[in-house]
């Protein structure tokens, strides 16, 4: 065994840094629309407040599947 560390090795661990970043968004745009949604908003104003988590959802979320499709790709390509 060799202690060089392969490039897939570092896909792997980036993909995971990766994913784990987009989980933690996901977390965070949760915990702000349960918090508009424990504020007994009305309508349009709750309205506002998810359009408002809406684009972090959406980054988080690409971030994760990026993140995932790394992993992947370091696992199918790896020796």
């Amino acid at each position: 065994m060799t202690d060089t560390i392969s490039i897939f090795t570092i896909l792997i661990w980036a993909g995971a840094l990766i994913s784990i970043v987009g989980l933690t968004g996901l977390v965070l745009s949760i915990v702000q629309v349960n918090r508009a949604r424990r504020a007994n908003l009305s309508d349009e104003d709750l309205r506002a407040a998810v359009q408002k988590a809406l684009p972090l959802n959406l980054g988080a979320l690409f971030l994760s599947v990026i993140g995932l499709m790394l992993v992947i790709l370091g696992v199918f390509l790896g020796p």
